[in-house]
């Protein structure tokens, strides 16, 4: 009932005209890549089972849309990954897009429900599973098991698992870092916080009017401070801090918990302290970051990667270190999967991609693109070590995160991330301006939680 209600809400949004149309969000780039990909150091056996083209008669465009279409480093990556695959593939062209990450989820479940997904399918970890409970999307355990593919040696491969089944494969597991800007720490004579009480001390002293016209233009640090999926992923920092978590292991909601409700007494602090600026998105964020109007940022590795975009007189100053909060908000990052009802020659396709990029070669690349370990085991060489001389810090980040069972997707609540993010986004707003107590908005987030479960 749950499926059929969705599919027909969905459907309504599409002839009524107020779902997002996909042909006005979805800005297109023809992929050109000007450079031969650089030798790498293979370390150990790749997957057992040959990438063989599949023969192609006619020509096939692969649809392949991506919130990192654009993102410094992974871009550059996949934009790599898409000619060797075209190389090797004559016939078959794919077709790199852009859609933004806030309305990325919404886009895809209006091309699903309208039997137009796109042949390649990159999803945000935390919504996969709402498309997966649908039945949209391929199982994919024979065919991993057909090519030599061992889930143990995948980090965050369990993760992609819905009702006994292996619907995608993980591209990303992470422990959140803290990226900082050391020029501006040791102007305010601010040591690296390592906990909460240390971490408001030194936003503060580095929040300042520095031209002296009464408006603050150096924030201490920068969150997603408007509605959106990504400011479920900052709460997360102050709620697992605090010892707290929206749900159990067990999948029962425990948000009016004291450690939850502690978790967003410091986040309204953010809010309301004016340590950090205000109706910013998470690009606009980073952006104010290099423009050095914000000290302190804390994110996944790929962080680093986009601090390689600073102006030069600014880059040797923007560090890495472990983030304040213990443990640090991490888990699922990214996933791809395979529509189900597309044809077979397409899914053959997809997964030869798929199976291109789990190549050794490519996670070591992807390592360095990305500023922190790929999932696949060994995929830390002495080549990324020697790029990336801060990976140590990711790699126990990463299995802090693991250690402690973090998620980004709440157990219990794997098929209402989306919608319970945008009520938590309600409470912050309510936080902001009708300063609602930390306690009143743990207490109606558990209420939404659970009606949400009830309907299940």
């Amino acid at each position: 009932m749950k499926r059929l209600f969705l599919i027909t809400l969905v459907l309504v949004m599409i002839l009524s005209g107020c779902a997002p149309r996909v042909e006005e969000q979805i800005v297109k780039e023809t992929v050109i890549v000007e450079k031969v990909v650089k030798e790498t150091v293979i370390v150990e056996k790749p997957v057992e089972k040959v990438v063989t083209a599949t023969p192609v008669p006619e020509p096939i465009v692969l649809k392949f849309p991506s919130w990192q279409q654009d993102e410094p480093g992974t871009s550059g990556w996949w934009k790599e990954l898409i000619a060797e695959f075209e190389r090797t593939h004559p016939g078959v062209s794919i077709e790199f897009t852009k859609i933004g990450h806030e309305e990325y989820a919404d886009t895809l479940l209006v091309q699903y429900a309208a039997g137009d997904p796109p042949e390649i399918t990159h999803m945000p970890a935390v919504s996969i599973m709402q498309f997966a409970d649908q039945g949209w999307l391929e199982p994919l355990d024979d065919w991993l098991q057909e090519i030599g593919f061992k889930a143990d040696e995948w980090a965050g491969q369990d993760a992609t698992v819905w009702e006994g089944e292996t619907v995608a494969v993980m591209l990303f597991y992470f422990g959140g870092v803290m990226c900082y800007n050391e020029r501006l720490l040791d102007e305010a004579g601010v040591q690296i916080p390592t906990n909460w009480e240390e971490f408001l001390s030194a936003a503060k002293a580095l929040t300042k009017d520095v031209d002296g016209d009464g408006i603050t233009d150096q924030f201490g640090v920068g969150f997603q401070t408007t509605p959106g999926p990504r400011q479920l992923t900052d709460v997360l920092n102050f709620v697992l801090g605090a010892g707290g978590n929206w749900t159990n292991q067990e999948g029962k909601v425990t948000i009016d918990t004291p450690e939850c409700i502690e978790g967003l007494r410091q986040w309204k602090t953010v809010l309301t302290s004016g340590i950090a600026p205000l109706d910013v998105d998470y690009s606009k964020s980073r952006q104010l970051f290099l423009e050095e109007r914000i000290a302190m940022v804390i994110d996944g590795p790929w962080i680093w990667a986009f601090a390689q975009s600073a102006p030069d007189d600014l880059r040797p100053y923007l560090k890495i270190a472990a983030s304040p909060f213990h443990p640090p908000m991490g888990g699922e990052s990214n996933v791809i999967a395979i529509p189900k009802d597309i044809p077979e020659e397409e899914k053959q396709l997809v997964k030869e991609f798929i199976q291109l990029l789990m190549q050794p070669e490519w996670q070591e690349q992807y390592a360095m693109a990305v500023g922190g370990p790929a999932p696949r085991k060994g995929s830390v060489t002495d080549k990324v070590r020697a790029a990336l001389p801060f990976i140590d810090v990711c790699m126990e980040a990463m299995a802090e995160a693991s250690a402690a069972g973090v998620t980004r997707r709440p157990i219990g609540l794997e098929t209402h991330v989306d919608e319970f993010g945008k009520y938590l986004s309600e409470q912050t707003e309510a936080m902001i301006i009708q300063d609602r107590s930390p306690e009143e908005a743990a207490v109606e987030l558990q209420r939404l939680a659970e009606e949400m479960q009830a309907g299940d």
